[in-house]
């Protein structure tokens, strides 16, 4: 961003947004931060918004403030039929991109799900220590609190293993 004349202090970043607008503190802070006569800067517009009316949105909130929108080098231009054209454009390519991603992992899931691929984080306990606690629950001989400390897991952990398991043999009846 220093190339694009933003000073280090001046930049806003939000982790792992997704396709969400909701829970974007740094964008938040960056349009709150906007003076007029201050432009926001973008690297690219994708990284702005995933959608069209996020997009517009995002745009209005900005000129609202009396700032002007500046994606990569080029600074843009609502009231030029080019630079409208060329921004509604942009936006429809970054929802596009975003729709693409989004469907290419929803098949790379499914395609997971049918070859039994475990999805998510690994399991905290391995598989003899998971055999053992379920014995030990199946029997009845420690409360899921006990089985927690005992492990030094969660509760919830428990109840996912317990989960687990129980499905686990759903599946093989």
């Amino acid at each position: 961003m220093a190339d694009l004349g933003v000073d280090a202090e001046r930049i806003y970043t939000d982790k792992r947004t997704g396709r969400s607008m909701k829970n974007r503190p740094g964008l938040t802070q960056a349009i709150a931060a906007l003076r007029p006569g201050d432009a926001l800067v973008v690297t690219k517009l994708d990284r702005l918004a995933r959608s069209v009316p996020d997009a517009r949105n995002l745009v209005g909130q900005v000129y609202e403030k009396g700032a002007a929108l500046q994606l990569g080098p080029s600074l843009h231009d609502p009231n030029d039929p080019v630079g409208k054209f060329l921004f509604n454009a942009l936006a429809m390519v970054a929802e596009f991109e975003a729709d693409l991603n989004r469907q290419r992992t929803m098949e790379g899931l499914a395609i997971a799900r049918e070859q039994g691929r475990l999805l998510g984080k690994p399991p905290k306990l391995n598989e003899r220590r998971t055999k053992k606690l379920l014995q030990e629950y199946e029997a009845g001989m420690s409360t899921v609190a006990q089985l927690a400390d005992d492990y030094a897991v969660s509760r919830a952990t428990i109840y996912r293993t317990i989960q687990r398991a129980k499905a686990e043999k759903e599946r093989n009846q």
